[in-house]
């Protein structure tokens, strides 16, 4: 597979990606050209200055992921590639950790005056009274978004003994309080109380101006503004006004609402401090991006889940407790299917325990991919999944709940077919160890394996060797074996895990040797 760089990306990237693909860095196509060359490439990595327009994607016959190293995809009409089945995805905490410092550089500099005083005593002149400053221990600062950057922002502001309260409506208060910051309701009810106030969220139409006049007048007299987040947010010419006013103390600018900027009249006040977007501009996050997007372009080529995707119905970071998961629950689709042997129409996913604190949806697409990479003869993708299960007419619905009684986490898939109802249950022992625990509600454990059979007969003595020696005599070495039933007498399962895929005729003079009513074969996803 070929994979086209148009911009600079890390030498450590670059190494992860030749481990595997053929790389062409060409940074001339950044500016014009790329719909013309971008024909032979599976996958494209950019950054900023590329284009990935819907004429590009158009010509992109071959194309899987476009890959951004960073944040923003302002530049790629995500749209038009999921339209097309290109996955789209970027490096979203390349950066956190700079981000955050460069809030902390920028509120100390503020405070202290640092910048400013540093270019007087340059230009000749000792003022330190002029320069005088105010300590953060004590005082209150309001951040505005508190995800994985303003998280940190918290930790860090506390160990300068600051008090952190924080406004974001998506935020629960318990969870705020896990961080050691205390959730507002409203975001005048966090100006009001603020000494400083900084700004961590995205731009977007409804936090476009999200800080103007008003919300400016509602600060304290003396407060001072920071913004490391996206210009915009902040209404650059009410903010001239309230310095010029004398109403605030100050504020530190890291983003404008258009850039490059290098005239504004906020550059004219002393007790303004700017940096030229420089939040992401360590050599630790350029590394960061440059190796986070090498790894999502393999895992994209490779047909596996890319935790980063952005067109990915889930949308979310899968977080660390679902992220186990994932394989299993694709897993635990590809045993639903064989077992069903077709006629799957609606499935039940239920999600039990401490895997339904979190988002889920991840999981569901995972199912839905195990499912149809048994029938669908295409490329079966976290993004096209949803699509074909829709042109298949089916369904997948959830159901959550916290409480489990038996497990500390649970996935259960359940499905009505042709031949009646199907179930499957899987858990994760320890931090990685998968679990199949139920089959048509018969309790049993067992780690899916790449080649597993399924045996279904009434129960009595003697059928557990008799399978065992049959298998051994056409040389197939059982790994494992697991037997359930529901009451004594009744109907067992056995379930078995081999080395080798069992020839059909071998299977069927076993199950025709203990009367088996029900036999299923099946192979799953490594």
């Amino acid at each position: 597979m070929r994979v086209l760089v148009t911009e600079t990306l890390s030498e450590q990237g670059l190494d992860l990606l030749r481990a595997d693909f053929q790389v062409d860095v060409r940074t001339d196509l950044a500016k014009a050209g790329l719909a013309q060359e971008i024909a032979p490439y599976d996958a494209l990595i950019i950054r900023s200055a590329t284009q990935v327009d819907a004429e590009v994607l158009e010509a992109a016959t071959l194309l899987k992921v476009v890959a951004r190293a960073g944040i923003g995809l302002d530049n790629v009409d995500v749209e038009a590639a999921t339209r097309r089945g290109v996955m789209v995805v970027n490096a979203p905490q390349s950066n956190i950790i700079s981000a955050a410092e460069q809030a902390m550089a920028l509120l100390l500099s503020q405070a202290r005056n640092i910048p400013q005083a540093s270019a007087a005593l340059k230009a000749g002149s000792w003022e330190r009274a002029k320069w005088e400053g105010v300590e953060l221990a004590g005082k209150t600062i309001g951040l505005v978004g508190l995800g994985r950057v303003g998280g940190l922002v918290a930790t860090r502001a506390a160990g300068f003994g600051m008090r952190v309260i924080a406004f974001d409506p998506f935020v629960s208060a318990d969870r705020a309080k896990e961080m050691g910051v205390d959730a507002m309701p409203t975001l005048e009810s966090l100006l009001v109380q603020s000494d400083f106030v900084s700004i961590h969220l995205p731009r977007s139409p409804e936090t476009e101006n999200l800080i103007g006049e008003r919300e400016l007048s509602l600060m304290k007299a003396g407060a001072r503004l920071i913004n490391t987040a996206r210009g915009g947010i902040v209404n650059e010419d009410a903010l001239a006004k309230s310095l010029e006013a004398g109403h605030l103390g100050g504020a530190a600018l890291d983003v404008f609402a258009v850039e490059p900027t290098t005239d504004s009249p906020l550059f004219a006040f002393d007790n303004v401090v700017v940096t030229p977007h420089l939040g992401a501009s360590t050599k630790e996050a350029q590394d960061k991006a440059g190796t986070t997007v090498a790894e999502m372009v393999r895992l994209a080529l490779k047909g596996e889940f890319v935790p980063y995707a952005v067109n990915v119905s889930a949308g979310a970071e899968v977080t660390e407790v679902v992220r186990p998961f994932v394989p299993l629950s694709e897993k635990l689709g590809a045993l639903l299917a064989g077992l069903a042997g077709g006629g799957l129409r609606s499935i039940v996913a239920s999600y039990t325990g401490r895997v339904a604190e979190h988002d889920t949806r991840v999981l569901t697409l995972a199912i839905l991919k195990g499912i149809l990479g048994r029938s669908v003869h295409e490329p079966v993708s976290f993004v096209n999944a949803p699509t074909l299960a829709k042109d298949r007419g089916l369904t997948v619905s959830e159901m959550r709940s916290t409480v489990s009684t038996d497990y500390v986490s649970l996935v259960t898939l359940r499905a009505e077919t042709d031949e009646g109802p199907v179930s499957v249950a899987g858990t994760i022992m320890g931090r990685s160890h998968e679990r199949l625990m139920q089959v048509n509600d018969f309790d049993i454990e067992v780690a899916p394996a790449a080649n597993m059979v399924f045996f279904r007969y009434a129960d009595r003595p003697g059928i557990i060797g008799k399978v065992g020696t049959l298998l051994g005599d056409h040389h197939v070495n059982i790994a494992t074996m697991d037997v359930g039933r529901k009451t004594e007498h009744g109907d067992a399962l056995m379930v078995l895990t081999v080395d080798t895929v069992v020839e059909p005729e071998v299977l069927e003079r076993v199950a025709a040797s203990i009367e088996a009513h029900q036999l299923r074969s099946i192979s799953l996803p490594g």
